[in-house]
């Protein structure tokens, strides 16, 4: 609890004129940074519906700046047809972060490109503009580093997370189906992106199932692969647990606790993750703490590092601390 009071103080500063507004039934009006992924598309449409579910009713997206990455032609290719998908539902297209922010109350800082993030962040920063970072909330752990200390400094409420945190499964094993886990596999595609750490771009939804329900605490990390040539990544754990992450074309896994065994890592769409998101909009209580999302970066950082001295193990704790003194430079 005492790691978020400094976000839920800071959301008493902005939280009023938003609970005013929705007293007078007027809008929480949210930006998108980016729109060269499906989340951002899938976002607007689920806050702009006609008829939107209660959860997001009251919430619209107006405001939006295309550009997300200059060089990963994934991303860039599928600007122009977003951006007009968006602009179809109502929003304004900004030709900069700076107008942006001008015209929002709360930020989705979608952009598919971990690495401009940090840029894109500092002038919601500096608007005082609770922000939710999709993921890889950045393209180095040093920087995930840098957007944690900055936003505290700025006293600005931020969180990231991978829509598979909030899967169905994996919540009921993070708050206590089967006790205290032990042991946990769980699995997701790992397509790798050069330009980002490997498991930064896509295994981070298999990982951050993996912390949902181990929590924190990973210590060291090895890194081999499967017999079919496909990525594993073995954790322990403080206590003697142990957890697994490995690559397969799907989602789901397992997790073995003090109860009993339950699955999870199962992907159950892009909605449980936006609730969570106007919750934090709504609140400014963080729902996943930066220390455990530094942790999950740190773990797949170490992952890579691990690959590079061939299956080694290697400590969570010193690769973190590497990063906190390169972002210190």
């Amino acid at each position: 609890m005492k790691k978020i009071l400094p976000f839920i103080c800071v959301s008493c500063a902005f939280l009023w004129p938003f609970v005013s507004s929705r007293a007078e039934e007027k809008i929480l009006r949210a930006g998108i940074i980016g729109l060269d992924t499906s989340h951002a598309t899938a976002f607007a449409q689920m806050l702009n519906a006609k008829n939107p579910k209660p959860e997001f009713a009251g919430v619209r997206v107006v405001a939006a700046y295309p550009k997300g990455s200059a060089d990963i032609e994934s991303s860039t290719k599928r600007v122009p047809e977003y951006t007009e998908k968006v602009r179809a539902l109502g929003v304004e297209i900004v030709d900069s972060v700076e107008a942006l922010v001008g015209k929002v109350d709360v930020v989705f800082l979608e952009s598919n490109d971990g690495r401009p993030h940090l840029e894109q962040l500092r002038p919601c920063l500096k608007a005082k503009k609770p922000v939710f970072i999709d993921k890889p909330i950045a393209g180095s752990l040093a920087d995930v580093v840098r957007i944690f200390n900055e936003a505290k400094a700025a006293g600005v409420p931020i969180f990231s997370s991978s829509s598979l945190r909030f899967g169905k499964n994996t919540q009921a094993v993070r708050n206590g189906s089967i006790g205290a886990v032990k042991s946990a596999e769980t699995f997701s595609p790992a397509h790798l992106e050069p330009t980002h750490p490997d498991l930064f771009w896509y295994g981070i939804h298999g990982v951050e199932s993996l912390f949902t329900v181990m929590g924190t605490g990973c210590e060291t990390v090895a890194r081999d692969t499967t017999t079919n040539g496909m990525i594993r990544v073995t954790g322990k754990w403080s206590g003697g647990r142990s957890g697994v992450f490995r690559e397969d074309k799907g989602y789901g896994g397992k997790a073995v606790g003090e109860k009993g065994e339950a699955p999870a890592g199962q992907f159950d769409g892009y909605e449980p993750l936006l609730v969570e998101i106007i919750k934090f909009f709504r609140t400014g209580v963080v729902p996943v703490s930066p220390d455990e999302t530094l942790e999950i970066y740190a773990f797949m950082a170490a992952a890579d590092e691990s690959k590079r001295l061939n299956g080694a193990e290697v400590s969570v704790k010193d690769i973190l601390a590497k990063a906190r003194a390169d972002a210190e430079k």
